[in-house]
């Protein structure tokens, strides 16, 4: 198949264009230099293209100031809709599109599979929305999965890898009460996901890209002290995390429990549930100490 993938130098992109590449797919990576070509050129290069996967978005932890914000939302919602032009413009259009979304979209309370309905309405959650709604309006002219991704676990990215130093120091501890949800996914779990999908075409629409069995912050980081061999008593508070994000602090001490039904019911076998195994196959086997 030849597959294209925007955002493929980041942590998930890598991982799936090397899953890719190793498969025998022809895998095409478009820049940003690329993106800023006009629609019309941009599908006239594009054309046969069997699968277009969606993950451009700059990083959603840091400070959330209002020119940030406008960064965050323009690299979503924009990349989104040129694709989604492109796709529609396509004589042949693609079988599958990709986009990505995020389990922020749902509120902190409660559980969530992909019916749910109880969606948050701070910045994330309108955010995700309108991220959603670009790409669902490439429906009409191929198959369609917004993936609302978790926390991905992996040794060489991700919030994993920023938080090994702290905890190898043995400065590591809960963020906040510890109570927040974590919707976790292994990133081997990812990367098989999106392959079960490009060949199962029953599957489309929202998917929860999360473990089946979610956690909640204390228990992450007591695990992550554990297989590490490291105490985890420092505890991050709330207002140091408010001194330095402001309002974006609500990605480390808030948590939404986001349940893969669909995934689950179309027969897909997660290699890592729990989360004390999917922390040592990325910490005992990769490590050196």
């Amino acid at each position: 198949m030849k597959i294209v993938i925007i955002g493929s130098n980041g942590f998930i992109g890598t991982a799936l264009k090397t899953h890719l590449r190793a498969n025998n797919h022809i895998v095409i990576s478009l820049s940003r230099r690329l993106m800023a070509l006009p629609v019309f050129q941009l599908a006239n290069m594009l054309e046969g293209v069997n699968v277009f996967i969606n993950l451009a978005g700059a990083p959603i932890i840091g400070k959330w100031s209002k020119e940030y914000k406008r960064t965050i939302f323009n690299s979503r919602i924009y990349t989104t809709r040129k694709i989604v032009e492109v796709i529609n413009q396509l004589e042949s259009p693609p079988g599958l599109f990709f986009s990505s979304s995020a389990v922020g979209i749902y509120k902190d309370t409660g559980a969530h599979d992909e019916f749910s309905a109880d969606l948050a309405d701070d910045f994330l959650g309108s955010l995700c929305r309108d991220w959603e709604t670009e790409a669902l309006r490439a429906v009409k002219a191929t198959r369609v999965i917004i993936m609302r991704t978790g926390l991905v676990l992996g040794s060489e990215g991700g919030m994993l890898q920023k938080m090994l130093p702290v905890f190898k120091w043995g400065l590591g501890g809960k963020i906040a009460s510890g109570t927040q949800a974590m919707s976790w996914i292994h990133i081997n779990d990812v990367v098989a996901a999106y392959d079960f999908m490009i060949f199962h075409e029953e599957v489309k629409g929202i998917i929860n890209l999360t473990a089946p069995q979610p956690t909640d912050n204390e228990r992450f980081t007591k695990l992550l002290a554990k297989i590490l061999k490291r105490p985890g008593l420092f505890p991050v508070p709330a207002f140091v995390l408010n001194l330095m994000y402001g309002e974006g602090s609500v990605v480390l001490t808030k948590g939404q429990l986001a349940i893969p039904r669909k995934l689950l019911e179309a027969g897909f076998r997660f290699q890592f549930s729990d989360l004390e195994p999917a922390l040592q196959d990325l910490l005992i086997k990769k490590s050196s100490y």
